[in-house]
């Protein structure tokens, strides 16, 4: 190959580099955004709650994004979640309605098929920032 082509590949190349770096770059600035959107917005730690969700084994019933263990098929999966309108099909989707539902899902909706889940309020808040991370 003559020298002035392998200088143009080169360039190329580092061109090519330069910008899978830059998204990786931009993919993880936009990640701690959502990250610290969402733990404004519930009062809770996105890792705490990342934490309690395995605990709790949520992802027996439910897939959820993140947690490789959560492939539950009998809720619904939680992708996308955040940018439901409802919750339960009977609260609107906000911070207080959602760690409401997750920690007394059978108050909300008696005979509903997720069980009351012996948890604080911190923790309810801390699934809630969690789940608010999975936007659609």
């Amino acid at each position: 190959m003559p020298a002035n082509l392998r200088f143009v590949a080169l360039l190329l190349g580092l061109g090519v580099i330069g910008a899978l770096l830059s998204g990786v770059v931009q993919h993880r600035e936009t990640t701690a955004q959502a990250k610290r959107a969402a733990e404004a917005m519930a009062h809770g730690r996105v890792a705490a709650g990342r934490a309690a969700i395995v605990r709790l084994g949520c992802g027996a019933c439910h897939v959820i994004p993140g947690i490789a263990v959560a492939t539950g098929q009998v809720g619904p999966t939680l992708d996308g979640v955040a940018g439901r309108a409802m919750i339960g099909g009977r609260l609107a989707n906000d911070p207080a309605n959602l760690a409401i539902w997750i920690r007394s899902p059978q108050h909300v909706s008696p005979g509903t098929g997720m069980p009351a889940q012996p948890m604080s309020q911190q923790q309810a808040r801390d699934i809630a920032a969690y789940l608010y991370t999975l936007k659609p």
